[in-house]
């Protein structure tokens, strides 16, 4: 089940960065050719970056890729480590349940009320940062995991 949640989130990530690259392609050829540039590329680009950068942080805390000091885990041992790595994956887990998903919730049911809407492209500005919360709870569950010191099925 871990596998297919990282293949799906490993996709999905390649598939937003060919999206910005193809947008960002046509924003520069659309202003150099066409000399009309198409106002709606940018905006795409703005908000795939969004989707890129929370997606990506989530993928990164799973991988173990994320930006981090390991200056006191790698002079503990045993049991110690192991404790300091559960205490680390639930601060993680209480800042992204209180900062993504709880605050990211009430962003996004506050756009939604609002009714806002993105200018070029029309999109409902509650739908882009729904990634907000979604990547929040993605870091909580894999969080969870690391507390509970579950590793990936190939692993075991």
């Amino acid at each position: 089940m871990l596998r297919i949640l990282d293949k799906v989130l490993s996709v999905s990530l390649a598939t937003l960065m060919v999206a910005m690259v193809v947008s960002v392609a046509w924003q520069v050829l659309s202003r150099y050719l066409f000399v009309v540039p198409a106002a709606w590329t940018e905006e795409l680009a703005r908000f795939l970056l969004i989707w890129i950068g929370m997606l990506g942080a989530a993928f990164a805390y799973r991988s173990g890729s994320h930006l981090g000091l390991d200056l006191l885990p790698a002079k503990l041992q045993g049991n110690n480590k192991i404790r300091l790595s559960r205490l680390t994956h639930l601060i993680c887990m209480t800042f992204s349940a209180a900062v993504l998903v709880i605050g990211g919730g009430s962003l996004v049911a506050m756009t939604w009320e609002l009714k806002q809407y993105s200018a070029a492209m029309g999109l409902p500005i509650a739908f882009v940062y729904s990634i907000i919360p979604a990547s929040g709870l993605f870091i909580c569950l894999f969080a969870m995991l690391g507390v509970l010191n579950i590793k990936e099925e190939s692993d075991s």
